[in-house]
């Protein structure tokens, strides 16, 4: 391969973890905005299958619609990495909420945005687990 026109992957923006990361601790979902291109997309696996939402205003809709009805919400653990030139987010949130039945559930998260020169995320893959019961050790 010749070197004068290979080029390396960019680097994705770490700061944009911190946007993504403050809003959900902040259970302020609004504030996704701030991440996101305007133009964004989101896929997602889902328990139920295969969804896309486009534009940051759906995109910051939908994670209303995951969380935004809970009495407790606990960003339980949260992670950043990368994987090439994506941004690898994973969070696991403790919920508790009446749509959710009696006992608190965990759900965990696991992203691979792809950043825009602007420093927002252009692109994002979703795998979530689901709503499950939360187990204690004991």
């Amino acid at each position: 391969m010749d070197s004068t026109t290979s080029t390396a992957p960019t680097s994705p923006h770490f700061a944009v973890a911190g946007i993504v990361l403050d809003a959900l601790a902040a259970h302020d979902f609004d504030r996704f905005d701030d991440a996101l291109d305007a133009e964004a997309s989101m896929a997602a696996l889902l328990p139920r299958g295969f969804r896309e939402w486009k534009g940051a205003s759906e995109i910051c809709a939908q994670f209303e619609r995951w969380f935004g009805d809970v009495e407790r919400f606990e960003v339980a653990d949260a992670t950043v990495g990368q994987v090439g030139a994506l941004l690898q987010l994973t969070w696991r949130l403790r919920l508790k909420g009446e749509r959710l039945g009696e006992a608190p559930m965990i759900v965990e998260q696991h992203v691979y945005a792809a950043t825009g020169a602007r420093g927002r995320i252009e692109r994002m893959s979703l795998l979530c687990s689901g709503f499950w019961e939360e187990h204690v050790d004991g």
